[in-house]
């Protein structure tokens, strides 16, 4: 019983750290390319700057709560895995 937990807390956090290494490495892309395309319409588009800035801040917003999803999952498997009430349960 014992041996089985401490393989599933083990797989758990090696699982938890490579789904927040993979989970925050698409936003964080996509938040350094929508910044580098805002910067290039600015340069473009100097006079659309306020309109530019709202969208890029809503869109960047938008990106980072998948980066925050990622990681409320990430602590839901590390701090309330429901594989270990099923090892000791049996």
């Amino acid at each position: 019983m014992t041996g089985d937990m401490t393989w599933i807390i083990v797989a758990s956090t090696a699982a938890s750290a490579l789904g927040i290494g993979i989970g925050v490495l698409g936003p964080g892309l996509a938040m350094g390319r929508a910044i580098g395309q805002a910067l290039d319409a600015l340069a473009r588009q100097p006079e659309a700057e306020k309109s530019l800035l709202r969208m890029l801040f809503i869109g960047l917003a938008m990106i980072e709560s998948l980066a925050i999803y990622c990681l409320v999952i990430v602590l839901i498997i590390l701090f309330r895995n429901p594989l270990l009430a099923y090892v000791v349960g049996h």
